[in-house]
């Protein structure tokens, strides 16, 4: 989504890199995903899940 729109950032952490925010973001398995540390969740999710889980983040109410 962030390689296809300006409105949406993405950033990809190495968890044994940064263990505090690993430990705060509670990783577990890879990949984790957090948006707007609102959502998150483990783990490859098919498209139209992770659609979900973004607008959710958002809070657009569509979800």
């Amino acid at each position: 989504m962030a390689v296809a729109s300006d409105h949406v950032r993405a950033t990809a952490i190495e968890a044994t890199e940064f263990p505090e925010l690993s430990r705060a973001h509670r990783v577990m398995a890879v990949p984790k995903i957090v948006i707007n540390d609102r959502v998150e969740f483990e783990g490859a999710l098919p498209e139209p899940q992770f659609l979900e889980a973004v607008l959710r983040a958002v809070g657009d109410g569509a979800a």
